[in-house]
């Protein structure tokens, strides 16, 4: 008996991590076999717990929603998240979740056992969060976006651009990320034919989503590079680009993922970089330590040669 219930425990835990699974996987990942999963999930059903079952090849077990949610089963370090998570939304960057969240802190702190609450207790202290000046979320979007990422569904939404234009885009959404104060989505854009980046609060969904949709590989280099690169290029208000003379392998150690550089030869390669300022553009470009030359950017040369005025006379002084 004892084990039966530590092994319904864990098929509940399962369930709630993800939204369907097959009769198999359950089976592989409990080391039992597929009959087995079929009893358990009578005697959740029997307990109260919605578990829907759906057949054919596509199908499997998922929990559905009850008249109440069933309690959430979380080890050591997911109380210890969940609690960390909660402090950080109840001052951070989502719209109209600070209250709830410290309803819910309060709940969770409750019944965590002492060791937990001690510890919970010990990041808080030890932590100090800077508030940033970026753009809140409604979180309803945020768990649109989600939810579309987990259940592979294509997303159909208004967006509004840079220049303050609105257009209907359809996404096979990827991945939700929060980078630089802000909040953005990662997927293929279905008529674009390519990936995109969108900023979650310029975002407005429609519902229903469209169909289900296969997952692609994430773009070269992943969804946080790929993100670092598009976001970061166009947050600068300075452009270069510049012709180092150092492989592009030694360069592409030393610059942040937002610098494109795309080898000329074995000896040399091309930077495609900026910054907010020339000031910090130029200050970057003397810690990679080589020689360059500037091609597009007369503005940048024009600064390099104050630069050089100053530094010459500091010299000579």
């Amino acid at each position: 008996m004892a084990e039966t219930s530590a092994r319904l425990l864990r098929l509940l835990s399962l369930m709630q991590a993800r939204r369907t699974w097959t009769g198999p996987e359950l089976a592989e990942r409990l080391d039992v076999t597929t009959r087995t999963i079929r009893n358990d999930v009578e005697r959740l059903r029997g307990l109260g717990y919605p578990v829907d079952a759906t057949p054919g090849v596509s199908g499997g077990y998922s929990l559905g929603a009850g008249a109440a949610m069933p309690p959430l089963l979380l080890d050591d370090e997911e109380a210890v998240a969940v609690a960390m998570g909660l402090r950080t939304a109840a001052g951070g960057t989502i719209a109209g979740i600070e209250e709830t969240s410290v309803r819910a802190l309060a709940k969770l702190e409750q019944v965590l056992p002492s060791r937990l609450r001690h510890r919970v207790e010990a990041l808080n202290s030890a932590t100090l969060a800077v508030q940033g000046g970026g753009p809140t979320v409604d979180s309803e979007v945020l768990a649109v976006l989600a939810g579309a990422c987990r259940d592979r569904e294509t997303l159909r939404f208004d967006y509004l651009g840079h220049n303050g234009s609105e257009t209907r885009r359809q996404v096979e959404p990827h991945r939700v990320v929060h980078m630089s104060r802000r909040w953005y989505l990662v997927g293929w854009d279905v008529d674009k034919q390519d990936w995109r980046t969108f900023r979650a609060d310029r975002v407005r969904p429609r519902t229903p989503n469209g169909r289900r949709f296969e997952q692609r590989e994430p773009p070269e280099g992943g969804v946080v590079a790929y993100l670092q690169r598009g976001v970061g290029s166009a947050l600068w208000r300075h452009h270069a680009t510049i012709r180092l003379h150092a492989p592009a392998a030694e360069a592409a150690a030393k610059v942040p993922p937002a610098v494109v550089v795309e080898a000329v030869d074995e000896r040399t390669c091309l930077l495609k970089a900026g910054a907010d300022t020339l000031e910090y553009l130029a200050l970057y470009l003397g810690l990679l330590d080589a020689d360059f030359d500037i091609v597009d950017s007369p503005e940048f040369a024009g600064h390099l040669r104050k630069l050089i005025g100053r530094f010459s006379r500091a010299v000579d002084a």
